[in-house]
């Protein structure tokens, strides 16, 4: 597992985001606080406080670690 900071500070955000990690076999969590939700749930996404940078685990590995990291290199911040 490895996880991410990313923002989806705009519902245009959170649906490319959602619409992209959904290609994927594997699991994402979003962690904000106590909260964790399926990454793949726009519902659950938008239950989240988006002002904030969430950490996002993604349950993968090897050459599909590598995809998705790049899929989401957009959303990422450090």
């Amino acid at each position: 597992m490895k996880t991410a900071k990313i923002s989806l500070n705009s519902i245009d955000k959170v649906k490319a985001f959602v619409n992209e990690i959904s290609k994927f076999d594997c699991d994402f969590d979003l962690v904000s606080g106590r909260y964790v939700i399926d990454a793949k749930s726009i519902m659950g996404i938008f239950s989240l406080d988006l002002s904030k940078p969430i950490d996002l685990n993604i349950h993968a590995d090897g050459a599909a670690l590598d995809n998705v990291m790049q899929i989401i290199s957009k959303y990422t911040i450090e």
